[in-house]
């Protein structure tokens, strides 16, 4: 790209001081939220560190600084995960080309803390969060409204009446003869009106010739008011995951959802786990309200999103309900979680919660109600409980295991006579994080893997084409993406179809002595790697990917034994994966690598986006809200984090399926490899022997 003298000056000068304070030394910069990171020279721009490691950043223009794609922000802080304490210093000063940019757009400058990566060189240690509006391949947040026959009967109620005129010679306040007109109309007596409203009523009353829709709220309070008649009011479910937000927009008349949508919680820039935004709190002072800031913010952006896809106005919701995990319930609520991060994780509250919409600084109807779920524990939050809503195992005489998959797994299990719960920290592997080639759910991710025992030949799909990799048409179908990765369910399929062809031992080894009949088999210094596609990407299942993958495995299934002895219990009936990650892994494959106990898989079924389904129970029905605050009373919590069994079983688990448990349901039916031993790291060690025996005779 040419430049202007002064922008080459300034450029030289950028360069010129990098290069003294740092005297050659590489600086080290990670990227959020997909966690790529690596080391680059100073001078480096931060788009050609994002696309030499596979980092998603969009741009269209060449890195000229037109298009505006390419946009990131500098995350400033210690990371004490990522051992980097980020600094805006570390990236160039604002130059020309990013000024020019703003000045041609007027109307939509960059925003504060925003920078082009095309421009903006990296100086040191840094932290670079790309948003979502950055990324070619933006996520599909996967939680669309599971159908569900809900019995309406709803919180807010809409009525229209028609009220007599302000007169002269008999005087009364607007407010007085409207509650006079919806006495004798409706028969609702002793009405309340919220404050937030009185501005109101006197320029709805002469807009709408003296006739209005009123809003009420349990029968008792008037929280909004229209001129005319309105025949339909709106309200919100939304599910708070640690790395989604999902939200269905519902009409409260009918129940009927007329909008749904997802976004990344915009907390994933202070960590990827909800322990990792723990520590940024305990770290920095400001940090609590920075993640309720932004949580919020993120909510008030996919509530505009919604509402539009609906066609309807913010100011016609008029209610929300609330489900999160323990952490997320606190810092949407303003509440800082840093006694969540340690024992004994004492909440502030347990209780359901009602508010009013400004109190949290939602942007709907000022009158509009929140009505937050009830959490059952220190690391059980309200998610669990609108779980348990939408599944009701305490209804049932089978024993149910429900189990929200994500970066902290929650674990229900009971029936009618007794409910057991639990959380367990699975880490972010199953979102595509932490694994080499790993990206979440996003088009061009592998998500489904079939590998031959035979040949090792492997075959594919990914999102966003209906077609496997070796059918017909895939390379077309694909043309607009690409294979650029794989994603959770991807990854557990891989790992679970090496086991199943002999690739990887039950002690999740790669079997190096493979090499020799199949390239797929690929070593890397002490361990071998597994090929799944050789492309524009080169996607490969590593050693340390594997591992990865049993530890969040053991985690999860270590925390279902804990519950299994407790209420002793040893056959599972019936088990429901919820969560986006659970809603689309291959129950079976879950299975072969022990993310489940044993069951029959006929038994075993997605359950969708439980969480947000119960919270829309909570939305449409209120009787359904006094029912869970009085089971979640009778849940017994269990803490995976103080319980001295948790680690032998999760070392148990390591194993794929299972050190100790047999799985003769699953074996039944799925062909068992047979057993094999292989010792990792062996073969890199013969290697290097050859390699110094080799130098000795030199």
């Amino acid at each position: 790209m040419s430049l202007p003298r002064k922008a080459k000056a300034a450029e030289a000068t950028v360069a010129g001081v990098a290069a003294g304070s740092m005297a050659g030394k590489e600086a080290w910069i990670v990227f959020t939220p997909s966690g790529r990171r690596g080391s680059f020279p100073p001078g480096t721009p931060v788009l050609d560190a994002a696309r030499s490691l596979g980092v998603d950043v969009d741009s269209v223009c060449g890195g000229r600084g037109l298009c505006g794609r390419c946009q990131v922000e500098c995350s400033v802080g210690e990371f004490a995960k990522h051992q980097i304490q980020s600094r805006a210093e570390n990236l160039s000063p604002i130059g020309e080309v990013e000024t020019r940019y703003s000045e041609r757009r007027k109307l939509k400058p960059l925003a504060e803390g925003r920078r082009l990566s095309c421009q903006a060189q990296i100086l040191g240690d840094l932290v670079i969060d790309v948003p979502p509006e950055s990324q070619m391949h933006r996520q599909v947040v996967r939680k669309a409204a599971e159908h569900r026959d809900i019995t309406l009967d709803t919180g807010v109620h809409l009525y229209y009446v028609e009220v007599r005129e302000a007169d002269m010679h008999e005087p009364s306040g607007d407010v007085q003869r409207l509650l006079q007109a919806m006495e004798s109309s409706w028969e609702l007596r002793n009405l309340t009106f919220d404050t937030e409203i009185l501005p109101d009523i006197q320029a709805a009353l002469r807009k709408g010739d003296w006739s209005v829709t009123v809003a009420v709220y349990d029968g008792r309070h008037v929280i909004a008011i229209w001129p005319g008649f309105k025949g339909d009011g709106y309200g919100l479910a939304i599910d708070i995951g640690s790395t989604t937000i999902a939200a269905h927009l519902c009409n409260l008349t009918s129940g009927e959802v007329v909008a749904t949508g997802g976004i990344m919680n915009p907390q994933i820039r202070f960590g990827e786990d909800l322990m990792s935004r723990v520590s940024y709190v305990m770290m920095h002072p400001e940090g609590s309200d920075e993640l309720t800031e932004s949580v919020r913010a993120g909510i008030n952006d996919l509530i505009q999103e919604v509402a539009s896809e609906a066609e309807i106005e913010v100011e016609d919701i008029v209610e929300i309900t609330i489900a999160g995990n323990p952490i997320m319930h606190h810092l949407f609520l303003g509440i800082s979680p840093v006694e969540l991060g340690s024992a004994p994780f004492a909440l502030a509250t347990d209780e359901a919660i009602n508010l009013w919409a400004p109190e949290v600084d939602i942007r709907v109807n000022k009158g509009a109600r929140v009505y937050v779920l009830p959490c059952i524990a220190g690391h059980v939050g309200a998610d669990a409980a609108a779980m348990i809503l939408a599944e009701e195992p305490y209804l049932l005489d089978e024993v149910s295991l429900v189990v929200d998959v994500g970066t902290n797994a929650e674990i229900v299990l009971g029936n009618k006579d007794q409910l057991l719960a639990c959380s367990s920290p699975t880490g972010p592997a199953f979102e595509g994080a932490q694994i080499s080639c790993g990206q979440r759910a996003a088009p061009g991710a592998i998500e489904r893997v079939r590998v031959d025992p035979d040949t090792l030949d492997v075959r594919f799909s990914v999102i966003g084409s209906e077609l496997w990799s070796d059918e017909e048409g895939f390379d077309e179908s694909i043309e607009a993406f690409g294979v650029t990765g794989i994603c959770g369910s991807g990854i557990i399929e891989a790992i679970a179809e090496m086991y199943l062809s002999g690739v990887i031992t039950e002690d999740g080894v790669v079997d190096g002595s493979l090499a020799e009949r199949s390239d797929r088999v690929i070593p890397e210094d002490r361990t071998f790697s597994f090929l799944l596609h050789d492309g524009e990407h080169r996607i490969v299942v590593t050693q340390n990917d594997v591992r990865q993958i049993q530890l969040a495995k053991a985690a999860l299934y270590a925390g279902v034994k804990l519950l299994l002895d407790r209420a002793g219990i040893e056959k599972i009936d019936r088990i429901r994966l919820a969560g986006a990650f659970g809603s689309h892994i291959d129950t079976k494959y879950a299975m072969v690598l022990g993310l489940i106990p044993d069951c029959d898989l006929d038994k075993v079924a997605s359950a969708g986006n439980a969480a947000g389904t119960g919270a829309r129970i909570a939305l449409l029905n209120v009787a359904a809200r006094r029912e869970i605050e009085k089971v979640v009373r009778e849940v017994r919590k269990i803490e995976t984090a103080i319980e001295p069994k948790f680690q032998e079983y999760f070392v148990d688990a390591m194993a794929i399926p299972n050190k100790r448990d047999a799985f003769p349901i699953l074996f039944d039916v799925v062909q068992k490899p047979a057993p094999k031993s292989v010792e990792a790291g062996e073969s890199g060690r013969r290697r290097r022997h050859r390699r110094r025996t080799a130098s000795s005779s030199d």
